[in-house]
């Protein structure tokens, strides 16, 4: 195990480093992170609308979350170009390329258009999270032209125009292009790339909703995280999946239908990250109760709080779990068992799918279970993963601690 995680800690995390820390990678999770606030709008609407069962006369607060994350691809298709033009040090030039991406994305969706022009209608899902993909790629490709573009220009460096005209000028060849290209794909050759680039994906989504797909995901993310590496690094591959997933949850149930997707982030936040990412809450219970050296009652005090709304950097970095051989271990047990448990359960029908957006993380454990899908019998299965995790955490942390107390006997002789 030390020459394993030696091998980790000197070839392989620096290199996952390296890939977070790449332009284009942080550009995307930049992107992400800027949209996130609107995605949680999208929650807490969703949070209020459990009350209508209560009281069915409550006003329809939907429109809300529609044009919050159900505009989602949008904002990501402007962010996306934006942050990569920001990370290659253009800062010029980056609303412009974020105000091109959000045109092509628009162009690409195929609008269709009335005979005399005064009108314009466009497929509302697609500017959700089921256009994701879309706008990635499209902000990508937008991202690259515009930077190629940015080592050309007109003019010399003597040149005595204000450096926005320059800017005007510089961007208008790649600008033309770009849109060029969005017409000629959608009312030239009249091909639909978002169907087309949903084609080419939807391998990628079949594997992700998949038990192996889900199980799989969640341990990488869980196995990153144990060698100090945000698994951010993932997130654009992951990401789209969990939002297509759930707005195909959402559109299902709206239309009479059953959600069949369960790899979205709801299910993740309802019964698999406990605590937070690698389900650690019962681990710092474990820690504050339990724990018989100092330095461990210390990190359950202080994590108890954190580890109750799902937040656990303090303990995999504070513990910490982070390159520890003996607390690596039931993390990485727990990244495969509790998403393993968590699938069959939902799949056999024994609690109801997640099928509306709901990403408020930050709530109690337990809460946040229970609104995800409203499911008492989903408060049951927290209580079964809860014990589960905690029978795999239990022997691990007594060697640990086990060994912190003999540490601290040694240093108080």
């Amino acid at each position: 195990m030390e020459v394993f995680i030696k091998w980790m800690n000197e070839n392989f995390a620096p290199k996952m480093n390296k890939i977070t820390r790449n332009a284009w990678v942080s550009a995307i999770q930049d992107a992400i992170m800027a949209a996130l606030p609107l995605i949680l709008v999208g929650s807490l609407i969703t949070m209020i609308s459990i009350l209508n069962n209560i009281f069915p006369k409550m006003p329809d607060f939907s429109p809300i979350s529609s044009f919050s994350f159900g505009l989602f691809s949008i904002f990501i298709a402007f962010l996306t170009p934006y942050f990569i033009m920001e990370k290659k040090k253009k800062n010029d030039r980056k609303i412009i390329s974020g105000l091109t991406g959000l045109c092509l994305f628009l162009i690409l969706v195929m609008p269709t258009f009335s005979k005399d022009g005064a009108t314009v209608k466009f497929i509302f899902e697609r500017f959700g999270g089921n256009g994701m993909f879309v706008s990635l790629i499209v902000g990508i490709f937008v991202g690259a032209v515009m930077y190629l573009f940015s080592k050309f220009s007109f003019f010399k460096n003597s040149s005595s125009l204000p450096d926005f005209i320059i800017v005007w000028f510089d961007t208008v060849i790649p600008i033309t292009i770009l849109l060029l290209i969005g017409w000629l794909f959608s009312f030239q050759y009249h091909v639909d790339l978002y169907d087309l680039i949903l084609k080419i994906f939807h391998p990628l989504s079949l594997i992700g909703q998949s038990f192996v797909g889900f199980v799989l995901f969640t341990f990488v993310c869980v196995f990153l995280y144990t060698l100090g590496i945000s698994p951010w690094a993932l997130y654009p591959i992951i990401f789209p999946v969990w939002m297509a997933g759930i707005q195909a949850n959402s559109d299902a149930v709206s239309h009479g239908l059953q959600p069949h997707n369960i790899h979205t982030f709801e299910t993740l936040m309802g019964w698999v990250w406990i605590g937070g990412m690698g389900t650690t809450l019962p681990l710092v219970i474990m820690m504050l109760f339990l724990a018989k050296s100092k330095h461990l009652k210390a990190i359950g005090k202080v994590t108890i709080a954190p580890g109750i709304f799902n937040i656990n950097e303090p303990v995999v970095f504070g513990a910490p779990i982070a390159f520890n051989p003996i607390l690596m271990v039931p993390m990485w047990l727990n990244g495969l068992i509790v998403p393993a448990i968590t699938y069959i359960v939902l799949n056999l029908g024994a609690v109801t799918m997640p099928a509306k957006l709901f990403q408020l993380w930050y709530l109690p454990v337990g809460v946040s279970t229970f609104l995800v899908n409203s499911d008492f019998k989903g408060l049951i299965l927290l209580v079964v993963i809860i014990v589960i995790s905690w029978l795999i955490w239990y022997p691990f942390f007594k060697v640990y601690d086990m060994q912190q107390m003999k540490k601290e006997a040694e240093i108080a002789d």
